[in-house]
């Protein structure tokens, strides 16, 4: 498929229309939100996104059910993301491109502005999905204005989505899934430094394709990277299979100071490392992230539904909810997530 010609000039995106959430509102919910971190943690948000920055703030992303906007919300504390209020920051056209299916946006602080990464698909073409980046300068997100920067600049005019960013060794990396032409599967891993927010500074390299037997259940899967950089190495997950009870979670560990664009550097999980717990009644664990809680501990972040049958296309079941646990590691320390907390309080915190 051939891209259509797409202005790159920056237009700027405003917050507006009646009766949205102001910063100061959701500001004092969140303040005042219990401690005591429940699960799910947040109802009907998928591909939740969750860190907290040096201003002190918690803040949370994740995809809508109706895939047409861009929200965020903050609070103090982790469990203060449950009340806090949501602020619109962007919605999507209504018609044109950009007007198909909003999903997994995330937010990144670099440069000295705030960057937005999101998938979104065509008004004529919903599945025609493609990233693009939006930035603001303002040191509070839920205020400012957001411009649009255009589309990331991938090795080929494909379905991509999920991308996340990271440090390593001083270096900004992006990691994104996508479908490879050529290659038979609906999308795989890839990594490469940036240039810019949308731009590479070097050929994007493929981690990962699924292959093994849990990575292709319903399709042929491997999407929603997130890093967690501990005890000399790195933890890349992944979610893998269709978006019913068989998602979970992969992994491909490196050594902190193997070469990181070399695929062979990376190792994979040969069984999944997160799944679905039927004691639990807890199904389809994926897209997941990594928060530190206010005790320095790892966490968790991921979402679930709370039943195993689905009527209809998964897609469209709206009740994908934000979900959070702590995070051990063994002796020789490889994260441990163990199996999909209950729900209700978290045992531990």
């Amino acid at each position: 498929m051939k891209m259509n010609t797409f202005s790159r000039r920056r237009f700027l995106i405003a917050t507006v229309g009646t009766g949205l959430i102001t910063p100061e509102i959701a500001a004092r919910a969140a303040d005042t939100a219990s401690v005591k971190i429940v699960n799910p943690l947040v109802r009907q948000r998928a591909d939740a996104q969750i860190f907290r920055h040096d201003d002190g703030w918690y803040y949370m992303m994740a995809s809508v059910p109706e895939y047409d906007r861009l929200v965020i919300r903050r609070s103090r504390t982790l469990a203060g993301l449950r009340d806090a209020q949501e602020v619109l920051v962007w919605r999507r056209p209504e018609s044109g491109k950009l007007a198909g299916y909003i999903w997994a946006p995330e937010l990144h602080w670099f440069d000295g502005r705030w960057h937005i990464y999101f998938a979104a698909g065509d008004g004529d073409d919903k599945f025609h999905i493609r990233t693009y980046v939006l930035s603001n300068s303002a040191k509070n997100p839920l205020s400012g204005q957001w411009a649009f920067l255009g589309a990331l600049e991938t090795p080929w005019d494909s379905f991509n989505l999920d991308a996340t960013s990271f440090v390593h060794k001083g270096v900004r990396y992006l990691c994104w899934a996508q479908h490879e032409p050529g290659i038979d599967t609906n999308s795989n891993i890839y990594l490469a430094p940036l240039a810019g927010p949308t731009t590479f500074a070097a050929k994007p390299v493929r981690l990962s394709i699924p292959t093994l037997p849990w990575e292709i259940i319903g399709y042929k899967v491997n999407e929603g990277p997130a890093l967690l950089a501990r005890h000399g190495r790195l933890f890349l997950t992944y979610s893998a299979s269709a978006t019913d009870a068989n998602y979970c979670l992969g992994m491909l560990t490196a050594n902190e100071h193997a070469d990181i664009m070399e695929p062979s550097s990376w190792a994979k999980s040969p069984a999944p490392v997160f799944r679905s717990s039927p004691e639990h009644n807890i199904w389809g664990p994926g897209h997941n992230g990594f928060a530190v809680d206010e005790k320095g501990r790892d966490m968790l972040v991921y979402h679930a539904r709370d039943y195993r049958d689905i009527k209809g296309d998964p897609l469209f079941d709206p009740n994908r909810h934000t979900r959070i646990q702590v995070i051990r590691y063994s002796a020789d320390g490889v994260p441990d997530f163990g199996v999909p907390a209950a729900i209700g309080p978290l045992a531990d915190t």
